[in-house]
């Protein structure tokens, strides 16, 4: 069976190629942000060992740099404008882990106009501007990757692109919201009301502060935004969802 070549090594004698490291550029260094850090940095040997090349995160952007500083340590640049970060001329490939629409919005297309490859797990911006996004990634030859925005750790976005590209899908159906999820098991096998749920989800960190996404449905309806234009290859329209 044909096996592409192993790009760890050249075409002769099997002798390990020096590829650079891919280089990235992070927005948003918060909890997402600093967890993405510590796991890139902490398995660079892995990874470099699996793709070939290992991954340097080179600069950071965030509204509070001294606390940025005590999550990234040096050798890192930080700056507070995104959009230096997003324009970076060594940076490769820009990750977006800062959250929200608006801003957001800029910096990705930024990134996408600077010749950047982007990955984020910004669900609410790809469902509301995804078809602007994905169009100027297109135009400019990048790739816009958000596994991570829909089911978080299971590769559906992957699947249903790629994996099932041959198939037609009539319907899509899943627990897509685990905030919600959990609340409704509690009330269902503990017998507690709704606010006594949600307080524990809250308690135990499943709920925001603010969990007006999650029990109001917005956060499933942006990720069922993103599902069906994958599963149906339709346009990406969160407006057109009832919620």
């Amino acid at each position: 069976m044909y096996r592409d070549p192993d790009p760890r090594f050249d075409s002769l004698g099997g002798h390990p190629v020096a590829l650079r490291p891919l280089r990235v550029g992070m927005i948003g260094i918060g909890t997402v942000g600093a967890g993405t850090f510590r796991v890139l940095a902490r398995n660079q040997a892995t990874i470099a060992g699996r793709a070939g090349r290992g991954i340097e995160v080179m600069v950071v952007s965030a509204r509070n740099l001294s606390r940025a500083a005590a999550v990234v340590g040096p050798g890192v640049t930080l700056t507070d404008d995104p959009l230096q970060v997003a324009t970076h001329p060594d940076v490769d490939v820009v990750v977006e882990v800062a959250g929200g629409t608006g801003p957001a919005r800029e910096w990705v297309l930024a990134a996408i106009g600077a010749g950047k490859h982007v990955v984020t797990a910004n669900k609410a911006l790809l469902a509301e501007h995804g078809t602007e996004i994905f169009a100027a990634a297109r135009q400019h030859g990048v790739v816009v990757a958000y596994e991570g925005a829909v089911a978080v750790s299971i590769p559906i976005v992957k699947a249903l692109r790629e994996g099932l590209a041959a198939n037609h899908i009539e319907w899509v159906a899943g627990i897509i919201n685990g905030t919600t999820n959990f609340i409704l098991s509690k009330m269902r096998d503990e017998g507690v009301d709704f606010a006594q749920a949600l307080a524990q989800a809250q308690a135990l960190g499943y709920a925001e502060a603010d969990p007006t996404f999650d029990i109001e449905g917005i956060d499933a309806a942006h990720k069922i935004t993103l599902l069906a234009a994958n599963a149906f290859g339709m346009p990406v329209r969160f407006g057109d969802v009832q919620v």
